[in-house]
């Protein structure tokens, strides 16, 4: 496989799927921005458990359907639309009042394949 000749980043924010803002959930207006600014492509993992520096360990509960669990949002681009669209949402999270964790690493991108759209 070719790896490709343009420098990447990964950028990794993890939140919580309780998280909101202005009445959305968190990870949803990260996904659209994402969009909106032209991302090549973003994925929310929702995760079994976890814990943050100022919460509890939440895990799933076969019974509780709307526990605070965590969640994982990950975008990979170019690396200079990574920079520009982490410059972008991080006002975002200066509004929030919930704790949150934003990482960026470079990465390589080995197959990038879009796919046909149905006619």
């Amino acid at each position: 496989m070719k790896e490709s000749q343009t420098e990447s980043k990964l950028l990794r924010i993890f939140v919580s799927s309780t998280d909101k803002f202005k009445h959305a959930p968190l990870y949803e207006v990260i996904v659209y921005a994402a969009k909106r600014y032209g991302m090549a492509g973003a994925t929310v993992i929702k995760g079994v458990m976890g814990y943050g520096a100022s919460s509890h360990v939440s895990s799933v509960k076969f019974f509780e359907l709307t526990e605070k669990l965590p969640m994982i949002i990950e975008i990979v681009d170019e690396s200079g639309k990574i920079d520009r669209f982490a410059e972008i949402i991080l006002p975002y999270f200066e509004k929030i009042r919930y704790g949150c964790i934003i990482t960026m690493e470079r990465t390589n991108i080995i197959l990038h394949k879009k796919g046909l759209k149905k006619s």
